[in-house]
C-alpha cells in the first residue's frame, strides 16, 4: 500500500487531479478525432488511385478511364444490351470511327470530338451524361478529357489486362535508407512527391508487429528479451527465419484464406445444417507451413481432383469449391440451386485468382469490363460436371466427399465391410440355386391348376405356368424367379439380414471424418447460356473457354478445370500473379498497392505503386512461386520497418498512407484480438489443427435461427469445455446464419461468399466485447494472476511485467502512475465488497490460484482488463 501511496504521490496524483487529467486527455482525443475525420474528408481524391505530383501529361489508364468508367460505360460500354447509339467508350476503335455527326473523339482536336461537344453541351438533349443521371462530370473531369484528346488521346487497354512488365528498380537520392529492391520503388514515388520516410520503428514494436503479421499471436517476453539482446546486425531477420519456420505461420496465411475459401462448419441456407471441412483447413494450414508452391496450391485447390492418380490430399484440396452454401430446403428446386452452386464457384475463382467481379455478367455483358454473357457462361462450363445433388446435406456433408478414417477406424471397417460381404455372398449363393427351385415350383403349380382350373389368378404368374417351361422367354423365367423368391421367407431373411449389414456398414462410415470435394461426371455436362441468368431459361449451347481480353488456353488443352488452374499459374497470365502479391501486401500493410483487392477491373482502384506491383509480380513467379520468400522480402523491408508515427506533411498530403511515408498502424483481425488476449491471460492452448470448437457465447443466439430438429446438426449451441474454450480463434464453430458474435463485431465476414478484404470499423460495440466478454474477463484475470505470481515482489515490476506482456514495451512513468492509481481505487472497492470480488475472479471455467486473496486479484484483474482495453492492446503499431 505504502508503494502504491508513494507512486502516486511521486507523480502528482490524487483522486479529483487523475480524473481531471483523464478527462482532459478524453477531450484531446475527441478534438484530434474531429480534426483528423475532417482532414480525411478534405483530402479524399476525386480519382481513384493516387496522382503523381509534378504530372503533365494527361494518362488515359490513371486519369480518363476512370472518368469513362464511372460515367460513359453504363451507356457506352461492353453491355451490347444496354448500349446506346452503337457507341463505345471501351474500345478505342468505336470511339475514334466515323459516325453521320463526326467521330466521338478525334486526338488533337477536341473541338471537333462528338465527346467534348456532348460534355459540355447546355441542351439538355445533347448533354452527355443526360441531366437526370446521378453521376455527372465536374469541371476538372471535362477539362482531362480535353487535354487528354488535345495531346493525342493515347489509348491503352485496361493496366491489369496488359502483360506484366516490371521496370527496373528507379534510381533515388537517399541512397542509405532502401534495405531491397522494394523501398526504391517506394523511396522514388516519395521523393517525387517532395515526402520522407520515417524512422525505423523501435525494437520492441517492430518485433510485435512482425511477430503478429507472420503467426498473428503477440510476441512472448522471452522473445521479446532475446530480440533485444541479440544486437548483431542480422538480429533482426533471425527473427523473421523463426517466425517463417513457425507452426503458427501457416495458421496466420490460413485466416485470410478461410474468408476468400467462405469456409464455415455449416450449410447456410434455411437450416444451416452441420457439415465438416476442417479437414480442408488442416491442409491449408500444413500447405502454408510446408511453403507449397502457390502455383500447386492452386492447381490442387482448383483441380486435385483431375491430377494424374490423384492423393487423398490432393483430393482433399479440392474441397475449396465445396465450401459454397448447400440447401436441402423442401419445396427447393434441384436443378435451381445446383446452377446456384456452379454460380458461387465462378465468382469465387474469378476473385480469388483473377481480381474480376465476373458476376456481374451472369445476367447480361459486364457494363464495364470486357466480359461477355457468353464468356460467363464458357467459364461456368469449367464447373458444371460435378456429380453433386442440388438439394443435399440435410445430415452431414454432400456429395461427392472423401472419408479419411484413423488406422483404428480403418480396421474397425474392414470388419464391417467383412460382414457385409458374407451376407452378400450368401444371398447370391441362395439366389444361384433360385432358377431351378422356381422351375419345379412351376411345373408343380401347373399340375395344381390342371386339377384345380377355378383356382387360376391367386398368383401373379398363373398364366406363364400354364405354359411349357421349355418355351419361357429369359424376361418370363425371371418374372417366375422373382415371384418365386419373394414368396420364401428365408430368402427374405436372408435379404433383411443383408440389409442390416449394409445399415451397419454406413451407420459406422457416417463416424469416420469426411470432406466434401471436387469431381468430375465421366461425361461432361451440356452446358448453355443461361438467359437473364436463370436456370430454367436454357439459350446457346456453349462449350468451356476464357474471355477473349485474355490469354487463351494452350493448344491441346482439354478444357477442364485442370486446363483452368494451370493456366492461371501460367507465366503469362497478367491477373494471378498481381492480384496474390496484392492480397500478401495487404495483409502486411493494411491496404493493398491497389486498395480494391476484390476488383481489378475498371472499377477498380488504380495501383498507387503499378511498377513496384508489376516488379513484385515478376519476381513471385521467377521465385517458383515461393510465399515465404515474398513475405521474407516484405517484411524486411524498410518499407515495413519505418515507425508509424504520424507527422503533419504526410498526414495531410497522404492520410490513408498510400506513399508508404510510415509504417503500418491498424487494428487487428478479430481473431487476432481474441488470441492476444489469451496469450496475454495464459490461457492459450497453441495446439495446431483439427476439428471446429465452441467457445463461450451468449445463450440463446442459435435458438432464433434453429429448425427444431437436432438430427440435422448444428441447431442447438453446445459450449465445449476444457483446452477447446481457449484455442485460436481461427478454430471457433463457424455457422452461417448466426457467426461466432464477438468475432463478427470485429468485422470477422459471415463467409457466406468469397471475401478477400475485410471491412475495418470501430464501433461503441466493440468496446463493450472487450470489457464484457467472459473470455476477456477471464484473460484479464489470467494476465493478473501472471502478473502476481511471477511479474516480481513488487507493485511496480508486476505492473509494467503485464503492460508489457499486452504491448510489447514497458510503461512510461506517466502511464504506470495512472495503472497504480487505478489499482488503489480497486483493492479498495473491493476491500469493501469481498462478494463482487470473489464473482469476479469466478467467471470462466479456468481456475485461479487458490493462495491469491478474492480482493487482491479482483483488483489486478480490472488493471490488467484495463490494459487489455488499450487502443495499443488491439492494434498493430
Amino acid at each position: 500500500m505504502e508503494e502504491i501511496r508513494a507512486s502516486i504521490h511521486n507523480f502528482g496524483y490524487n483522486k479529483t487531479i487523475r480524473k481531471m487529467a483523464i478527462q482532459s486527455e478524453m477531450w484531446l482525443l475527441a478534438m484530434f478525432s474531429r480534426t483528423l475525420f475532417r482532414l480525411l474528408l478534405l483530402s479524399i481524391p476525386a480519382m481513384t488511385g493516387i496522382v503523381r505530383a509534378g504530372e503533365k501529361e494527361i494518362d488515359f489508364t490513371r486519369h480518363i478511364r476512370p472518368i469513362l468508367s464511372a460515367a460513359c460505360y453504363q451507356c457506352h460500354g461492353p453491355d451490347s444490351k444496354e448500349r446506346q447509339a452503337d457507341l463505345r467508350f471501351d474500345r478505342q476503335q468505336s470511339a475514334l470511327a466515323s459516325r453521320e455527326d463526326g467521330p466521338a473523339i478525334v486526338p488533337g482536336k477536341h473541338a471537333e470530338s462528338g465527346i467534348y461537344r456532348r460534355i459540355t453541351s447546355n441542351d439538355p438533349e445533347s448533354r452527355m451524361p443526360p441531366p437526370d443521371e446521378a453521376r455527372q462530370l465536374s469541371p476538372e473531369e471535362i477539362e482531362k478529357i480535353k487535354r487528354w484528346i488535345d495531346e493525342g488521346a493515347d489509348w491503352e487497354t485496361l493496366w491489369s489486362l496488359q502483360p506484366v512488365n516490371p521496370s527496373a528498380p528507379p534510381p533515388v537520392q537517399q541512397t542509405v535508407w532502401p534495405r531491397n529492391t522494394v523501398d526504391r520503388f517506394v523511396l522514388s514515388r516519395l521523393e517525387e512527391e517532395g515526402l520522407h520516410p520515417s524512422e525505423e520503428a523501435d525494437r520492441e514494436t517492430l518485433l510485435r508487429r512482425v511477430t503478429l503479421d507472420l503467426t498473428g499471436l503477440p510476441p512472448t517476453l522471452e522473445e521479446i528479451d532475446a530480440f533485444l539482446a541479440d544486437r548483431s546486425e542480422d538480429a533482426y531477420e533471425k527473427v523473421v527465419e523463426r517466425l517463417l519456420a513457425s507452426p503458427h505461420y501457416g495458421e496466420r496465411m490460413a485466416i485470410d484464406w478461410l474468408d476468400a475459401a467462405r469456409f464455415a462448419d455449416t450449410h447456410g441456407y434455411h437450416v444451416d445444417s452441420q457439415r465438416d471441412m476442417w479437414r480442408w483447413r488442416d491442409w491449408v494450414i500444413e500447405s502454408f507451413n510446408n511453403n507449397m508452391p502457390f502455383d500447386q496450391f492452386t492447381i490442387e485447390q482448383l483441380a486435385g481432383d483431375l491430377l494424374p492418380e490423384p492423393t487423398s490430399s490432393n483430393r482433399i484440396a479440392s474441397g475449396f469449391n465445396r465450401n459454397h452454401g448447400i440447401n436441402f430446403e423442401g419445396g427447393a428446386f434441384a436443378e435451381e440451386f445446383r446452377v446456384e452452386y456452379v454460380v458461387d464457384r465462378v465468382h469465387t475463382t474469378a476473385t480469388v485468382f483473377m481480381g474480376l467481379t465476373m458476376k456481374c455478367a451472369r445476367c447480361h455483358d459486364h457494363k464495364f469490363d470486357p466480359i461477355s454473357q457468353r464468356d460467363y457462361y464458357r467459364f461456368f462450363a469449367f464447373f458444371n460436371s460435378v456429380p453433386e445433388r442440388g438439394i443435399d446435406g440435410a445430415i452431414g456433408n454432400a456429395v461427392p466427399v472423401i472419408r479419411f478414417p484413423s488406422e483404428e477406424q480403418q480396421k474397425k471397417l474392414e470388419v464391417f465391410n467383412v460382414a457385409l460381404g458374407a451376407k452378400e455372398k450368401e444371398l447370391e449363393e441362395y439366389e444361384s440355386t433360385a432358377a431351378d427351385r422356381a422351375k419345379k415350383w412351376a411345373v408343380a403349380r401347373r399340375e395344381e391348376l390342371t386339377q384345380k382350373p377355378e383356382a387360376a389368378g391367386e398368383t401373379d404368374v398363373d398364366d406363364l405356368v400354364q405354359i411349357d417351361p421349355e418355351r419361357w422367354t429369359d424376361e418370363q423365367n425371371k418374372k417366375i424367379e422373382t415371384y418365386f423368391l419373394s414368396q420364401e421367407k428365408k430368402y427374405e431373411k436372408l435379404k433383411s439380414s443383408r440389409r442390416q449389414a449394409e445399415r451397419d456398414r454406413n451407420n459406422y462410415e457416417g463416424t469416420i471424418p469426411s470432406a466434401m470435394v471436387m469431381q468430375d461426371k465421366s461425361t461432361m455436362r451440356e452446358t448453355r447460356l443461361l438467359e437473364r441468368g436463370l436456370y430454367d431459361r436454357p439459350g446457346e449451347k456453349v462449350n468451356p473457354g476464357l474471355p477473349a481480353a485474355l490469354p487463351p488456353l494452350p493448344a491441346g488443352s482439354e478444357g477442364n478445370r485442370l486446363a483452368l488452374a494451370r493456366w492461371l499459374v501460367s507465366g503469362n497470365h497478367p491477373l494471378t500473379a498481381r492480384v496474390t502479391v496484392n492480397r500478401f501486401w495487404q495483409s502486411l500493410f493494411g491496404t493493398g498497392l491497389v486498395k480494391t483487392s476484390e476488383n481489378f477491373g475498371s472499377q477498380g482502384d488504380l495501383p498507387s505503386h503499378p511498377e513496384l506491383l508489376d516488379w513484385l509480380s515478376q519476381c513471385f513467379v521467377q521465385s517458383g512461386w515461393d510465399v515465404k520468400e515474398l513475405m521474407r522480402l516484405l517484411v524486411t523491408s524498410a518499407t515495413y520497418r519505418q515507425s508509424s508515427r504520424l507527422n503533419h506533411r504526410s498526414m495531410d498530403q497522404d492520410p490513408e498512407n498510400r506513399l508508404l511515408a510510415r509504417g503500418p498502424r491498424f487494428r487487428l483481425q478479430a481473431e487476432m484480438i481474441r488470441d492476444a488476449a489469451l496469450s496475454a491471460g495464459g490461457l492459450l492452448v497453441r495446439s495446431v489443427g483439427g476439428r471446429s470448437v465452441k467457445p463461450y457465447q451468449p445463450e440463446g443466439l442459435w435458438e432464433e435461427v434453429a429448425f427444431g430438429i437436432k438430427t440435422y446438426g448444428a441447431q442447438e449451441y453446445k459450449q465445449d469445455h476444457g483446452d477447446a474454450l481457449y484455442r485460436r480463434s481461427m478454430y471457433t464453430f463457424w455457422k452461417r446464419s448466426c457467426p461466432p458474435p464477438s468475432l463478427v463485431t470485429f468485422d470477422a465476414p459471415d463467409r457466406e461468399t468469397c471475401i478477400v478484404r475485410r471491412e475495418r470499423t470501430n464501433t461503441p460495440l466493440q468496446a463493450l466485447v472487450l470489457l464484457n466478454d467472459p473470455i476477456y474477463i477471464e484473460a484479464a484475470r489470467g494476465l493478473a494472476q501472471r502478473a502476481i505470481l511471477d511479474g516480481g515482489s513488487t507493485t511496480n515490476e508486476r505492473l509494467r511485467y503485464a503492460f508489457r506482456i499486452v504491448t510489447g514495451r514497458r510503461p512510461t512513468p506517466a502511464e504506470a502512475a495512472v495503472l497504480s492509481a487505478e489499482l488503489w481505487d480497486r483493492l479498495q472497492a473491493f476491500a469493501d465488497d469481498p462478494e463482487t470480488a470473489k464473482r469476479l475472479v469466478a467467471i470462466g471455467e479456468s481456475q485461479s490460484d487458490a493462495s491469491l486473496s478474492a480482493g487482491e486479484l479482483a483488483a489486478w484483474t480490472m488493471v490488467a482488463r484495463l490494459i487489455l482495453n488499450l487502443d495499443e492492446a488491439i492494434t498493430k503499431g
